[in-house]
């Protein structure tokens, strides 16, 4: 069951030029929630998770953490604030092992040396408690599956201990078996209590996972979904604008003239 709020977009909006990327962004994670984000392409998801994950800064409107306004500038400020973010390319280094992926950048040192015992055992732990299973955290990643290289991804945003974590496409280019191992670890993050956002673009991996579903179109709000009570063709009518027509736009005009 959904916890607290931990993050919060109030009224964002983002501009490029003359292409207004976002507008009026609302958006509410909450802690043990997983909540899919949708919508076609060009409806401003990477440009949403870039403004939350301190790539790209808002031009309107505020970020809130835990029911206070912050300032997102720099990825670095998303990091101390506990947003972990797992981008579609991954960006693993191939060359690397497990352990050498999970702690990049964030190496534990012993005496001025890299403790490289610590950091296997911390490794392993972390994908035991996450049910990972890999044959080996002293395998270069190159040697892994594309399930088994995305759940190493996961797992090395979660070393720094985040109360939020961001997932732009995590099955993206799976199979079947390897995209099951994802999810089933989308599951197990919601299990410890953790805001998960997950932007997909397959409706079935979100009517799986998802406990509420945000729609963008354009840019927009285009709708918020509880899961277990919405069809995935009401969903689908929310991202392809079905629902926008001119029947509904007169009987909104009717309505907000009666208020």
């Amino acid at each position: 069951m959904a916890g607290e709020t931990v993050l919060a977009l109030r009224g964002v909006s983002k501009r490029f030029g003359a292409v207004q990327a976002l507008t009026d962004i609302e958006l509410e994670v909450r802690a043990g929630e997983v909540l899919a984000l949708v919508g076609d392409n060009g409806a401003g998801k990477s440009t949403l998770v870039k403004a939350v994950a301190g790539v790209h800064q808002v031009d309107q409107g505020r970020i809130e953490w835990q029911g206070r306004p912050v300032t997102v500038h720099r990825p670095q400020d998303a990091q101390h604030l506990g947003i972990a973010t797992v981008y579609q390319d991954l960006a693993l280094c191939d060359n690397l092992d497990v352990v050498g992926n999970l702690f990049l950048g964030r190496e534990l040192r012993r005496f001025t040396v890299l403790d490289e015992v610590a950091m296997e055992q911390r490794s392993r732990a972390l994908l035991d408690t996450l049910s990972i299973r890999i044959p080996s955290v002293r395998i270069p990643v190159a040697s892994l599956s594309g399930g088994q290289r995305q759940v190493v991804a996961i797992a090395r945003a979660l070393i720094g201990s985040p109360k939020v974590v961001l997932l732009d496409e995590p099955t993206a280019a799976l199979g079947v078996e390897q995209t099951a191992q994802v999810l089933d670890l989308v599951e197990r993050l919601r299990e410890q209590d953790l805001g998960v956002l997950l932007i997909s673009h397959n409706m079935a991996d979100v009517m799986a996972v998802a406990d509420t579903v945000a729609v963008l179109r354009l840019g927009r709000n285009n709708g918020v979904f509880d899961r277990r009570s919405t069809s995935r063709e009401e969903i689908v009518s929310a991202i392809t604008g079905a629902t926008d027509n001119a029947v509904t736009r007169r009987q909104a005009r009717g309505t907000e003239g009666a208020s």
